[in-house]
């Protein structure tokens, strides 16, 4: 039989010892605090540390913090990793004010207990990421896998693989019983010839990247794949579809595919939540006098209308919100028609030509993220008539409303923001937004606001 290489082979004891790592640096972290901060250590302390210790596996389980991480970016084991920290010092903290022990348990204590295990463990977990890196770089712990189908989403995961050595993959050949110009790469065998090789234990995987139209041929090449023992993975060939947040799931003992779901669902709906909560209550303390400021001024130079503006739109899932912001036009426009800003629109005041330029007008929105109505990122909401407009001129126009609205978004920070005149600007929008959706991830979130701060504030398609 094939040899799978040492780290394949004991992969349960590893991931075991990963377990018992963290968990020592835990306690010994736990430990270490009491010591600097100078707390006698006691039974309680004991009593702590087992909450912890429960605490941590049930969030690593809940965020999956120990399956296999091959292939990620370390940004994403670091967030994860995070979240799992996060939630567990949460209930420890909670646990301190409920049984009202906060002498053993002071805030400094918990700042160097929770500061130091994340540290720590945030460290091995890198230097073990770039040393199994090298090793697949150079040819160790390294799996072959086989294509079965010369499909074009065949060809795009090759493509990811060529792009990515530190996957360890070793490529065997795409398998086809097509010929000639049918296929759109070289053929390195029939279908027969893919399990004959996975039979002698030189192919550790199989990827069926047939159409799903085949599906007589995708059960016989998986009655086949039975009789062997490699790992067997489907790779439809839904590529012409726009995919959001695609994955396989189990309804009772039925599996299901994905295809339009919200990035939101599961264990990093908190995560998400928790950087709006963070990012806009900092944001409006901040912002709390220029706030004042602009609402005095608008009062000022325009007594006779209101300072915000109150906007019908689509949040999340579809469901109308009311979107605030400070009043820049003469004119509230809220129902079935709404006409967009456009340059030199007599309806923006001279006041709300500066809000609407810098952006200032939107700041209210904050309270909006807040209120869990929006996010600090997210494709920019529009207003009703709008989306009845586009929803039938725009294919997946709808399917930006599978997150909350944002602030700020994919599609604003690179030039997709303002007026959009034409199908086209509307359409390259939508094109971002979904992009995003796709893209998703904590990282890409917190990327998107520094720009923002950066180069989002100014546009000159903004009237």
């Amino acid at each position: 039989m094939h040899k799978h290489g040492f780290f394949r082979e004991h992969q349960f004891a590893f991931s075991f010892l990963y377990r018992l790592v963290d968990l020592g640096i835990l306690s010994a972290m736990l430990l270490l605090s009491t010591w600097i901060c100078e707390i006698q250590f006691s039974y309680l302390h004991t009593t702590l540390g087992l909450s912890a210790i429960l605490s941590f596996l049930y969030f690593s389980d809940l965020f999956g913090l120990y399956r296999s991480w091959r292939g990620n970016n370390y940004r994403e084991i670091f967030l994860v990793l995070a979240g799992v920290v996060f939630g567990t010092f949460v209930v420890i903290a909670l646990l301190g004010f409920l049984t009202k022990n906060t002498d053993i348990l002071s805030r400094k204590m918990v700042f160097y207990w929770g500061g130091m295990f994340f540290a720590i463990s945030a460290f091995w977990r890198y230097s073990l990421h770039l040393f199994l890196k090298e090793l697949r770089k150079h040819g160790r712990n390294r799996r072959t896998f086989a294509i079965v189908g010369g499909t074009e989403a065949g060809v795009k995961l090759r493509e990811y693989v060529n792009r990515h050595p530190e996957l360890g993959m070793e490529f065997r050949g795409f398998f086809d019983d097509r010929r000639g110009h049918r296929l759109p790469c070289s053929r390195a065998g029939s279908f027969d010839d893919a399990i004959d090789l996975a039979r002698e234990g030189r192919i550790d995987q199989i990827y069926i990247a047939l159409s799903l139209r085949a599906e007589e041929r995708i059960n016989e090449i998986i009655m086949k794949c039975g009789d062997t023992t490699c790992d067997v993975y489907m790779v439809p060939d839904l590529l012409t579809f726009n995919l959001i947040n695609a994955r396989v799931q189990n309804i009772g003992e039925q599996v299901s595919l994905s295809v339009f779901e919200s990035p939101y669902l599961g264990r990093f709906r908190p995560l998400k939540r928790t950087i709006d909560i963070v990012f806009s209550l900092g944001i409006l303390t901040g912002i709390a006098i220029p706030m004042l400021v602009i609402a005095a001024l608008i009062k000022i130079t325009d007594p006779n209308g209101p300072i915000f503006f109150k906007q019908k739109r689509y949040g999340l899932s579809g469901k109308p919100i009311e979107v605030l912001k400070f009043r820049s036009m003469t004119t509230t426009d809220n129902g079935p028609v709404v006409q967009q800003a456009t340059r030199d629109d007599p309806r923006v005041t001279r006041l709300g030509r500066i809000l609407r330029k810098h952006s200032l007008d939107e700041l209210p929105q904050f309270i909006n993220v807040l209120k869990g109505d929006m996010s600090i990122v997210g494709p920019r909401p529009h207003a009703v008539a709008h989306n009845e407009e586009y929803r039938k001129k725009v294919d997946y126009y709808m399917l930006r409303h599978k997150v909350k609205p944002g602030i700020t978004g994919w599609a604003q920070i690179n030039g997709w923001r303002g007026e959009t005149d034409t199908l086209d600007k509307m359409q390259r929008r939508i094109d971002h937004d979904l992009e995003y959706i796709r893209r998703w991830s904590p990282w890409l979130d917190i990327k998107i606001i520094f720009l923002t701060i950066f180069k989002g504030f100014n546009d000159d398609n903004v009237y």
